[in-house]
């Protein structure tokens, strides 16, 4: 049993590996970093809201004044009441019967947050477009209404799933597909079909909102040629200008290329003539028995001895 034990478990681990990617896209780290800072602000501004709480009851709380447009709500449930009742209505989130809550403590409180404006500076999706603004639902520890940066609980709905119906949701495009988006606490991303054209719903709490792919700008259009014999629109003398000085900027190119070719072809002529005149000056200097004497800037061959000295005539006669 301890053998079969350890294979099941690695072999959980094993489908947990291949299957968590295909759950969804994973939220950069910066921005995920900025969004749980935002929690810890908001979850300390709506438990400010409890000036005399009463159980059961939704009290919004109120923003810095540089989060301008985030709406906040706080409401105060008992662990049995969530489990046993639900929440009919708390702002756009139904939540059922079924929903427990980890660890175990006695009352909890879940912080609604609205983004508005900020949900794609907090939430940013690339290549996607929001039609709702970012909404929130946490859970957590209510023994202490004066505590901060509290940790949240995990709420999981156990039979039937959390209803979120978005008000104000924009039209979709023609050709687009609107779909769910889910953030979980650990930065995944999901995507899911919604259930209506405004619904979503979730098992989990987190961050939620309802997005469409980026459609790419259309192409500039291409300005019609003018019929002929028609005016030039404004601007098409100083094309007609400039497309002149290129064609003179090319010809002048041009001919001064002709000329630097010209130069170097009179250049590689005279030195093979120079090669060619001492190449045959070595030959003449090794094959020639004669000694060579310099005349100028020639060389000529020049005799030493003359073979028959010259005589007189009257050296004959007696």
């Amino acid at each position: 049993m301890g053998l079969l034990g350890r294979s099941l478990a690695m072999l959980s681990v094993l489908l947990w590996i291949f299957w968590l990617p295909k759950l969804g896209a994973q939220f950069p780290a910066s921005s995920l970093t900025a969004a749980r800072a935002l929690d810890s602000l908001l979850q300390d501004y709506a438990y400010r809201a409890f000036v005399r709480p009463r159980t059961g009851i939704v009290y919004d709380g109120d923003v810095p004044s540089n989060l301008t447009g985030i709406k906040i709500s706080a409401l105060r449930l008992r662990r049995g009441s969530l489990r046993s009742r639900g929440v009919q209505a708390y702002n756009e989130f139904k939540i059922p019967k079924g929903v427990v809550a980890q660890p175990h403590v006695a009352r909890l409180v879940l912080v609604y947050q609205n983004l508005g404006n900020w949900s794609s500076m907090y939430y940013p999706l690339a290549n996607y477009t929001y039609l709702a603004p970012v909404l929130g639902l946490l859970a957590y520890n209510a023994s202490n209404l004066l505590a901060k940066n509290l940790p949240e609980l995990e709420i999981r709905a156990t039979s039937q799933p959390i209803s979120i119906n978005f008000s104000g949701v924009k039209a979709v495009p023609d050709g687009s597909v609107a779909k769910c988006v889910w953030f979980n606490l650990s930065g995944l991303v999901n995507f899911s079909d919604p259930v209506s054209d405004n619904t979503c719903s979730t098992f989990e709490q987190g961050h939620f909102s309802i997005v469409i792919k980026s459609i790419a700008p259309s192409p500039s259009p291409v300005s019609p040629v003018p019929p002929a014999g028609a005016p030039n629109p404004t601007g098409g003398g100083k094309k007609n200008h400039t497309t002149l000085w290129i064609i003179l900027g090319s010809v002048l190119g041009g001919l001064a290329a002709l000329v630097l070719l010209g130069f170097l072809a009179l250049w590689v002529a005279g030195y093979k003539q120079r090669k060619q005149m001492q190449q045959m000056e070595r030959a003449a200097e090794v094959g020639e028995s004669l000694q060579m004497t310099s005349v100028g800037s020639t060389k000529a061959p020049a005799a030493t001895v003359t073979r028959t000295q010259p005589t007189l005539e009257s050296e004959y006669v007696l």
